[in-house]
């Protein structure tokens, strides 16, 4: 019998899935970015940035390729330093951030790549949903802020076509070339912060 109970337990054990191991995190906003370059008028880059609104991180350090994550970024805070050429940016010619005001990734799948990750997601921009794989580095080993409280670290870079997205605005120069290039570098830096468990509901009081 005694036999028994252990085999079962040892069954039970090995039957519970990896994730029990994994810890939800939410992206701290306020210290995390998402950065862009691109190529204008053939000569230099112009770097600009989104709003990081919210996201939720899994981790499962017993199993990284069982961790998820999805970020959701503000269309219409996109910032290149130029007012003009942010609202030209904000219309209809690219994100149209009045009917698509968010951009939105989820993650598909996780995979080692030597000692950082390839995550591979969905990517929501304009409308449009593609696949992507984002290049990983971290996350970091859990660490103490000035306060006490616990953070982690990701950082993450990719290559895209904005034309995939149908943002395929452009102008051709008299001397050979385009305005705008298709190819969009985009780096995020994410930090996180363990979820909190939610406050239980109130109960009213018992009436007599």
């Amino acid at each position: 019998m005694k036999l028994f109970l252990k085999s079962a337990l040892a069954a039970a054990v090995l039957a519970v899935p990896s994730f029990v191991f994994a810890a939800e995190y939410d992206v701290d906003a306020a210290h995390s970015s998402a950065d862009f370059s691109v190529r204008h008028m053939m000569v230099s880059n112009v770097k600009g940035s989104f709003k990081v609104m919210a996201g939720t991180v899994n981790i499962d350090d017993k199993d990284i390729t069982r961790s998820t994550v999805q970020a959701t970024l503000d269309a219409g805070s996109i910032n290149t330093n130029e007012p003009k050429r942010d609202e030209h940016l904000k219309s209809a010619d690219f994100f149209n951030t009045a009917q698509f005001p968010t951009i939105t990734f989820k993650s598909t799948k996780v995979a080692k790549a030597g000692k950082n990750l390839k995550v591979t997601g969905d990517l929501t921009m304009h409308g449009v949903t593609r696949p992507v794989v984002l290049d990983v580095v971290g996350p970091t080993p859990e660490v103490k802020d000035a306060f006490g409280g616990i953070r982690r670290g990701v950082e993450a870079t990719t290559k895209l076509n904005r034309k995939d997205f149908g943002l395929a605005w452009n102008k051709a120069l008299e001397a050979g070339g385009v305005a705008v290039g298709e190819e969009v570098t985009i780096s995020l830096a994410l930090e996180l912060t363990p979820r909190k468990a939610a406050a239980p509901a109130a109960t009213e009081p018992a009436k007599k």
